[in-house]
């Protein structure tokens, strides 16, 4: 997909690691597992602007947008902001429509502030969107 290489899940700091490994258990999905890796007021914003406040909420709403979807992520950031440790995951989304047409190389963007070894905000921006839109002819 691109020259970026992948970080190794073992060389990330920890916050980082809680974030690597709360997606992994979404990406099953396995929302009860990912639900270990939050806060129990989490607040998670999805593309759209969906809220949810439990990591049951996005696995319901790729179920229906997605026949199946992975992350391939990347590159994994920690700084410190206004709102605790952040942490940016980004990479790329593989998968499959709804119609089983397969798909890969749809960027994303996550970002999670994690406090006391748990994620208590995450928001989440891609291209699925776009390639919806450009399937079906429309373009800009």
């Amino acid at each position: 997909m691109t020259g970026i290489k992948k970080t190794a899940p073992e060389s990330l700091p920890e916050d980082a690691r809680i974030v690597h490994d709360f997606l992994e258990a979404s990406m099953v999905p396995d929302p009860e597992r990912a639900a270990t890796y939050v806060a129990d007021t989490v607040t998670i914003t999805f593309t759209g602007g969906r809220v949810f406040h439990h990591p049951s909420g996005p696995a319901k709403f790729n179920a229906a947008r997605y026949a199946w979807v992975k992350k391939d992520m990347r590159q994994f950031d920690v700084a410190q902001g206004d709102e605790g440790t952040v942490v940016y995951s980004t990479g790329y989304l593989y998968g499959e429509w709804p119609d089983g047409t397969p798909f890969e190389g749809n960027r994303y963007i996550d970002r999670f502030v994690v406090e006391n070894g748990k994620i208590v905000k995450m928001d989440v921006w891609n291209d699925s969107a776009e390639r919806i839109l450009t399937a079906r002819g429309i373009e800009a």
